[in-house]
């Protein structure tokens, strides 16, 4: 296994979710795997769930872990090719992703989206050069695009609160003052349309995905609808995929309270965090009893080391 990014990297999913269970119940059970190992943590962004959870899933496999902040720990990187490089970044990346190479076993990236070319985020510029470049198996730890170590703890998380074969599950956007990426919405559809699922999504009209996401997709532009009988409500906000980054609205009657909730089959309330409190889900229902936001982000270490095993036994 030579990178993760997609459902796809991870092969038969019933086979990865019963991994997942086994590394959950027996997480320094491998660490020969890693005994001498190394992985390098690269952010070109903030992180506190993705680092904390990637470090501790490579310390239970027995890895050494480098954790390198590129926009605190290291000079800016130049990412473009052929530019003349006479500003503020004194390194290019295509010298640097290869020595990070020379140094670690395997490399995970987080890069976020910057907004200004849909095209250039949706060929994923940064995260492709470091799968190119370093000569490692490459982790995405979110990038413009996609967040699949989310999405995989996700799909951990359905599979241990559900209650029926096909659960309901809802993903709803909702409101928030900043411009987001799609990431977290793109993966999370993307693996719930593998898993054995009822997927619905609704968002406002213009917050639609990117079509290749959408295809496939119930999807349901009236709330109250969607989330009739849901069994899970995961709600997220994302900015604009057609008015690209862009913010059309902040409506609150879509933040997620306990009347929204009272339209479920006593769903499960998931978040990938942080969350705005009052803005995607008042505090009622993030701290009530259905709320599984915290073992949801417990769930990443189990996704993350899932990978790492699954990487490190490709190494053998």
């Amino acid at each position: 296994m030579r990178r993760f990014l997609t459902p796809e990297d991870l092969g038969d999913l019933r086979k990865a979710l019963d991994e997942a269970r086994y590394v959950k119940a027996n997480p320094f059970a491998d660490q020969d795997l890693g005994r001498n190992k190394t992985l390098l943590l690269i952010f070109f962004n903030s992180s506190l769930r993705t680092r904390l959870s990637s470090q501790r899933a490579a310390t239970n496999m027995g890895m050494n872990v480098i954790v390198l902040d590129i926009n605190k720990d290291g000079w800016k990187l130049e990412s473009e090719y052929g530019v003349v490089m006479d500003g503020d970044k004194p390194e290019h990346i295509r010298e640097a992703v290869p020595v990070m190479g020379q140094y670690a076993d395997i490399i995970g990236v987080r890069s976020f989206a910057d907004f200004v070319d849909r095209d250039k985020d949706y060929k994923e510029h940064i995260l492709n050069q470091f799968i190119e470049l370093s000569g490692r198996p490459v982790i995405s730890l979110e990038s413009a695009t996609r967040h699949p170590l989310q999405a995989f703890a996700d799909l951990i998380t359905v599979e241990e609160y559900k209650t029926k074969p096909r659960p309901k599950v809802v993903m709803t956007w909702a409101p928030h003052p900043r411009a987001l990426p799609q990431a977290v919405p793109n993966s999370f559809v993307e693996w719930m349309k593998k898993a054995d699922v009822e997927l619905v999504m609704t968002c406002p009209k213009g917050y639609e995905l990117a079509p290749e996401f959408m295809e496939g997709l119930t999807y349901e532009p009236d709330q109250d609808k969607a989330l009739a009988g849901a069994d899970f409500v995961y709600a997220k906000n994302w900015s604009s995929y057609h008015e690209y980054g862009q913010i059309l609205s902040k409506d609150r009657s879509w933040t997620v309270d306990e009347n929204k909730m009272a339209l479920t089959n006593n769903a499960k309330f998931m978040h990938c965090l942080p969350v705005r409190r009052n803005m995607i889900v008042s505090d009622e229902v993030i701290e009530g009893p259905n709320s599984i936001v915290i073992p949801e982000a417990a769930n990443r270490v189990v996704s993350m080391q899932v990978v790492l095993k699954r990487m490190l036994q490709s190494m053998k």
